[in-house]
Protein backbone atom coordinates (compact mmCIF):
# COMPACT_ATOMS: atom_id res chain seq x y z
CA UNK A 1 0.00 0.00 0.00
CA UNK A 2 1.23 3.47 -0.53
CA UNK A 3 0.55 6.45 1.02
CA UNK A 4 -0.59 10.01 -0.26
CA UNK A 5 -1.13 13.40 1.39
CA UNK A 6 -4.40 14.73 0.85
CA UNK A 7 -4.24 19.09 1.13
CA UNK A 8 -7.28 20.25 2.11
CA UNK A 9 -8.09 23.41 0.54
CA UNK A 10 -10.92 25.83 1.04
CA UNK A 11 -11.52 29.74 0.97
CA UNK A 12 -11.43 31.15 5.00
CA UNK A 13 -14.43 33.07 4.52
CA UNK A 14 -16.83 30.28 5.80
CA UNK A 15 -15.10 30.78 9.48
CA UNK A 16 -16.54 34.19 9.47
CA UNK A 17 -20.18 33.56 10.30
CA UNK A 18 -20.14 29.88 11.35
CA UNK A 19 -22.44 28.60 13.94
CA UNK A 20 -22.15 25.93 16.43
CA UNK A 21 -24.24 23.39 14.07
CA UNK A 22 -22.19 24.23 10.81
CA UNK A 23 -19.55 23.31 12.45
CA UNK A 24 -20.88 20.34 14.20
CA UNK A 25 -22.08 19.16 10.39
CA UNK A 26 -18.35 19.72 9.11
CA UNK A 27 -17.31 17.38 11.93
CA UNK A 28 -20.28 15.40 10.58
CA UNK A 29 -18.63 14.64 6.79
CA UNK A 30 -15.31 14.58 7.54
CA UNK A 31 -16.54 11.38 10.15
CA UNK A 32 -18.38 9.98 7.34
CA UNK A 33 -15.39 10.61 4.98
CA UNK A 34 -13.38 8.42 7.30
CA UNK A 35 -15.78 5.94 7.54
CA UNK A 36 -15.89 5.43 3.74
CA UNK A 37 -12.10 5.35 3.41
CA UNK A 38 -11.90 1.92 6.03
CA UNK A 39 -14.76 0.76 3.76
CA UNK A 40 -13.12 1.19 0.99
CA UNK A 41 -9.67 -1.18 2.66
CA UNK A 42 -7.96 2.11 2.70
CA UNK A 43 -6.77 3.91 6.18
CA UNK A 44 -6.53 7.37 7.42
CA UNK A 45 -2.68 7.24 9.41
CA UNK A 46 -3.04 11.57 10.30
CA UNK A 47 -4.62 14.19 9.71
CA UNK A 48 -5.21 17.23 11.11
CA UNK A 49 -7.52 21.18 10.72
CA UNK A 50 -5.21 23.97 10.37
CA UNK A 51 -6.02 27.58 12.50
CA UNK A 52 -6.86 30.55 9.61
CA UNK A 53 -3.88 31.37 7.29
CA UNK A 54 -3.64 34.80 9.61
CA UNK A 55 -2.08 33.14 12.19
CA UNK A 56 0.75 31.20 10.24
CA UNK A 57 4.69 32.58 10.29
CA UNK A 58 6.96 31.40 7.83
CA UNK A 59 10.75 30.88 7.84
CA UNK A 60 12.63 31.67 4.72
CA UNK A 61 16.08 29.74 5.11
CA UNK A 62 18.88 32.12 3.18
CA UNK A 63 22.56 31.07 2.55
CA UNK A 64 24.70 32.52 3.82
CA UNK A 65 22.48 34.87 6.04
CA UNK A 66 20.54 34.20 9.24
CA UNK A 67 16.86 33.18 8.72
CA UNK A 68 14.22 35.67 7.93
CA UNK A 69 10.69 34.64 9.85
CA UNK A 70 7.44 36.56 8.87
CA UNK A 71 4.01 36.63 10.10
CA UNK A 72 1.41 34.96 7.77
CA UNK A 73 1.97 32.81 5.18
CA UNK A 74 4.34 33.27 2.28
CA UNK A 75 2.13 33.82 -0.96
CA UNK A 76 -1.66 34.72 -0.52
CA UNK A 77 -4.09 32.70 -2.82
CA UNK A 78 -8.06 32.78 -2.45
CA UNK A 79 -8.10 29.64 -0.93
CA UNK A 80 -5.77 28.36 1.93
CA UNK A 81 -4.51 25.30 3.16
CA UNK A 82 -6.84 24.22 6.37
CA UNK A 83 -6.74 20.70 6.67
CA UNK A 84 -4.68 17.44 5.57
CA UNK A 85 -5.09 13.66 5.60
CA UNK A 86 -2.57 11.02 5.54
CA UNK A 87 -4.28 7.92 3.61
CA UNK A 88 -2.54 4.54 2.90
CA UNK A 89 -4.31 3.38 -0.56
CA UNK A 90 -4.02 0.65 -2.91
CA UNK A 91 -2.31 2.83 -5.47
CA UNK A 92 -3.23 6.50 -6.84
CA UNK A 93 -6.54 5.90 -8.41
CA UNK A 94 -7.92 5.01 -5.49
CA UNK A 95 -6.70 7.73 -3.33
CA UNK A 96 -8.16 9.44 -6.15
CA UNK A 97 -11.63 8.07 -5.92
CA UNK A 98 -11.26 8.23 -2.39
CA UNK A 99 -10.33 12.46 -2.42
CA UNK A 100 -13.60 12.71 -4.50
CA UNK A 101 -15.59 11.87 -1.53
CA UNK A 102 -13.37 14.07 1.18
CA UNK A 103 -15.66 17.17 2.02
CA UNK A 104 -13.25 20.00 1.30
CA UNK A 105 -13.73 22.56 -1.89
CA UNK A 106 -10.18 21.15 -3.88
CA UNK A 107 -7.90 18.89 -2.28
CA UNK A 108 -4.27 17.89 -3.72
CA UNK A 109 -3.41 14.69 -3.81
CA UNK A 110 0.63 13.91 -3.25
CA UNK A 111 2.33 10.52 -2.87
CA UNK A 112 4.78 10.61 -0.08
CA UNK A 113 8.02 10.04 -0.69
CA UNK A 114 9.74 7.51 0.96
CA UNK A 115 12.74 8.37 2.96
CA UNK A 116 13.90 5.40 4.70
CA UNK A 117 17.48 4.29 4.13
CA UNK A 118 16.00 0.80 2.09
CA UNK A 119 14.42 3.60 -0.32
CA UNK A 120 18.06 5.67 -0.74
CA UNK A 121 19.69 5.37 -4.46
CA UNK A 122 22.99 3.31 -4.49
CA UNK A 123 25.88 4.88 -4.07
Amino acid sequence: MAQYMFLLFDSEEWYDNLTRDEWQQAMKLHGEFTAAVEKAGARILGGEALERSSTASTVKNREGAEPLVTDGPFIETREALGGFYVIEARDLDQALELAKLCPSGNIEVRPVMPTSEADAPPA
